[in-house]
């Protein structure tokens, strides 16, 4: 009887265990970066029975088979699995290693039968302007943006070095954020932002206001700056554009116009999503090393739109220190058809530079709630593209908690204490300040920031050795007024040098500031920057010529105020007038008038001018930094500028009548295929005669080192120009050409073409201005300039992405050879760390 019983509730288990439904959840994440993985396929192995996983990578089955084997696949990834139980709810996870796909295995065969993805993709092509998002005349949404960057690949041999062993008690720690198959990593920054994001047509603006934002990094103490580069505005990735601008490279959308000429296809399978029927396709890039991705789409049978997107980069893509670069779309249908991210999730994997090196990820996540179209703003509205409340870090975590779109993960909240703890590492602080010394140029000691660094020492054969100290007040100071100034000795020639100046914010939104600077100070005829181009005067090439010997030199006294306004988001103007004697340390004159009416040959003078400058940007967008504005450049359009010089006879000892016209365009053109060039036209004209020193000299390049300021096979001071027109035009192949010989394509080099142009002439009547030769008749030196039907030119053809670093140029000059000492052709190198 006893033995009956058991066998009677044995029995009764194991039917109760049949009759409870079988359910599985869980995650399947990325092993590497700890990322969900969306669209993965989960099913019982030897079955259909299964679900792929969400966009945040989450999957549940219902049911059961013979098979107790749940398998787990997604293409770039190993396949993974793993038992499961009957009978119960269970969770099962999983973390899957990226693998290196054989794209090769990917083959269309020729043959008499259309590839049946040809029609869908010609469907797509025809219904791609109306599902495009640019096309919608206004909308709006709610943005949240989370950013996380890490070291990782951390091997154990990295780990030992000594720099290592002193952040010990946290690389102890990040076991528990790899998990169960995944790697460590050492968390360097997490931020999340919350912003509204408005976008119109016609003309085509947006704008994002980032209305909160919580920044957690190594060594970053205020973070307004990067709270700019957080939100969506940066991560905008649209597949309808033919190329997309990720790292600053353009890459082939696989729904752009080219598709049949740059991919391969191949029709998968169809499913529903969400209610949509919608078919799936793979593709794969036709060139190895063409900027192409591999992945998956889905797209709707109804309008032939992208539903999901899954793009990898390709690996053996001619790039720079990426390892991949991973996008994932989901898109949400608007009111009118368009299609917009509703979510998006970008992953970039540096990798390591060097063998002993660790490297990097960046992640990247996209929520948009709320999408409405609505009617356009006006244009004022759209004036600052990127605007930061005054109050966004002023958060708490109740805020986050009831108002991010996501949860964060516990491995989010644990990446925020890790770093809590790195910061108040000593080692950690050191190197964190040392970096930022370096980058910025400056060394930060409370409100002041002590530098340049590149100008504390020079060496020339006027001043001898000259040491410079000076420095700058930061925000710490004051949000609305900066002073700066330096002192700097020549032991040859033991005179001082300085300068003083003092900076008004008047207002931070318009950008509007006024700048009063005093300097006393040595320079040379043949590097002053024009009033279109300009160049910072902190620069590495202003640097490098204060060393060697300095081409007609003199000494300057120079008081200066500058005002500058934004006006409208596309329109800026700045007023800079301008008191500065001129003191010649060579032999120099010019013919003056003295009390008495009576001509005399005069070495120093002096000038007194106002230059107004307009600029119409319509695409630039900026960022403020603290106390400083830096322009990300334009988009799509060209940049145009003129400016207008008046030279003053009479105030403030003014010597001078003149008038002076320049203008300026320059623009960044994408080429697809082709590449990218840049060009740069600049023209100007001074209507009045003038000694020498007040004409435009032509900057040009005696150094090795490269720079597009100047002209790469002229002298410094060689020729000057009362009028002149001027084309810088550079190409950037992008390894278009070189991708495609064989053996060179392992190098991955990539070719750059550079010509410049100069029409130049000083009319007769200021030739004749000037004076040939001093009181007692010995000759004096003068100028070369340019026949007005002649123009000087230069051609350069350079291989860039050298060992991933430099670039040589071999430039030659194509006309006024015929110079005694000219440099014909000449090598030029540069330091070039591109992606």
């Amino acid at each position: 009887m006893r033995t009956h019983l058991i066998f009677i509730l044995n029995l009764f288990t194991v039917l109760q265990a049949f009759s409870q439904e079988t359910i599985i959840r869980g995650k399947v994440i990325d092993a590497d970066s700890g990322d969900p993985i969306p669209f993965a396929n989960v099913v019982i192995q030897g079955t259909s029975i299964g679900s792929p996983t969400d966009f945040d990578g989450y999957y549940e089955i219902k049911g059961e088979a013979e098979s107790d084997t749940i398998v787990v696949s997604y293409i770039g990834y190993e396949t993974k699995k793993k038992v499961y139980t009957r009978g119960i709810i269970q969770t099962i996870n999983f973390q899957l290693r990226p693998e290196s796909t054989s794209l090769g295995e990917f083959v269309i065969t020729a043959g008499k039968q259309e590839n049946p993805a040809f029609p869908i993709m010609r469907q797509v092509m025809a219904n791609k302007a109306r599902n495009d998002k640019r096309r919608i005349p206004a909308y709006e949404y709610e943005s949240y943006n989370k950013i996380e960057i890490d070291i990782d690949n951390i091997t154990e041999k990295l780990r030992q070095r000594k720099a290592m062993q002193k952040i010990t008690q946290v690389l102890d720690s990040i076991e528990q954020i790899a998990g169960e198959d995944g790697k460590p990593i050492l968390p360097l920054f997490i931020s999340e932002s919350l912003s509204k994001f408005y976008f119109r047509s016609d003309p085509k603006l947006q704008k994002e206001h980032i209305q909160k934002s919580k920044i957690t990094g190594v060594g970053i103490e205020d973070g307004s700056l990067i709270s700019q580069i957080t939100g969506s505005s940066f991560q905008e990735y649209n597949f309808y554009q033919n190329r997309m601008n990720i790292v600053e490279k353009e890459f082939a959308s696989p729904i752009g116009d080219g598709w049949r000429i740059l991919y391969n296809y191949e029709l998968q399978d169809s499913v529903e999503l969400d209610g949509e029927f919608c078919y799936v396709l793979d593709y794969v890039p036709k060139n190895d090393q063409e900027l192409a991705f591999y992945g998956t789409m889905w797209i709707t049978k109804e309008d032939y739109a992208i539903k999901r997107i899954d793009a990898t980069m390709q690996p053996t893509a001619n790039l720079n220190f990426i390892e991949r670069i991973k996008i994932q779309q989901e898109l949400e249908r608007t009111t009118i058809g368009a299609w917009i991210p509703a979510k998006s999730r970008v992953l970039i994997d540096v990798s390591e530079i060097t063998k002993n090196s660790a490297g990097m990820l960046a992640k990247f996540y996209n929520s948009n709630k709320n999408i409405t179209i609505t009617e356009p703003h006006p244009t004022k509205f759209y004036e600052r593209t990127i605007e930061l409340e005054e109050d966004a870090k002023m958060t708490d975590e109740l805020f986050w908690e009831a108002n991010r779109h996501d949860t964060l993960s516990t491995t989010e909240r644990n990446v925020i204490s890790m770093i809590d703890s790195l910061n108040n590492i000593p080692f950690v602080k050191t190197w964190v300040e040392i970096l930022k010394t370096v980058a910025r140029g400056y060394v930060e000691v409370g409100p002041l920031d002590l530098g340049p660094w590149p100008f504390l020492f020079a060496q020339n054969n006027i001043e001898g050795p000259r040491v410079r100290i000076g420095g700058r007040t930061n925000e710490n100071f004051s949000l609305r007024w900066q002073f700066n100034g330096y002192l700097a000795y020549g032991f040859k020639d033991r005179r001082f040098k300085y300068g003083l100046g003092a900076m008004w914010i008047a207002n931070r939104k318009k950008w509007t500031t006024l700048n009063l600077s005093y300097r006393n100070d040595i320079d040379q005829l043949g590097i002053q920057p024009d009033p279109i181009n300009g160049f910072n005067s902190g620069s590495a090439f202003v640097a490098l010529t204060q060393l060697g010997n300095l081409v007609r030199p003199f000494d300057y006294e120079r008081i200066q105020f500058d005002y500058f306004t934004q006006v409208s988001k596309a329109f800026s103007l700045n007023l800079t007038l301008r008191n500065q004697k001129f003191d010649p340390r060579f032999e120099f004159r010019y013919s003056d008038t003295n009390d008495i009416g009576a001509t005399v040959l005069r070495q120093k003078f002096t000038t007194t001018e106002a230059t107004l400058r307009l600029k119409y940007a319509r695409d630039e967008t900026f960022l403020i930094n603290d106390n400083t504005r830096r322009s990300l450049g334009t988009l799509r359009w060209p940049s145009l500028s003129v400016a207008y010089t008046r030279g003053f006879k009479g105030p403030l000892n003014g010597q001078f009548d003149y008038h002076r016209l320049d203008f300026g365009i320059s623009q960044r053109l994408k080429m697809g295929l082709w590449g990218v060039s840049f060009y740069n036209v600049t023209a100007s004209h001074n209507f009045n005669d003038l000694p020498y020193p007040l004409l435009r000299a032509h900057i040009g390049n005696e150094q090795i080192i490269f720079t597009n300021i100047a002209f790469s096979q002229m002298e410094f001071f060689e020729y000057l120009s009362d009028s002149y027109a001027s084309l810088r035009y550079q190409h950037f192949f992008e390894g278009f050409l070189l991708n495609r010989i064989p053996l060179l394509k392992k190098l991955k080099w990539r070719l750059v073409g550079s010509a410049n142009v100069l029409f130049g002439s000083v009319r007769q009547s200021n030739i004749d201005l000037q004076i040939t030769e001093d009181e007692i008749g010995n000759p004096l030196p003068l100028f070369d300039s340019l026949d007005p039907n002649k123009p000087y030119l230069e051609a350069g053809l350079g291989v860039e992405n050298i060992f991933k670093l430099f670039r040589v140029d071999w430039f030659h000059r194509l006309t006024y050879t015929d110079k005694p000492g000219v440099r014909k052709s000449s090598i030029k190198v540069s330091f070039n760390l591109s992606l």
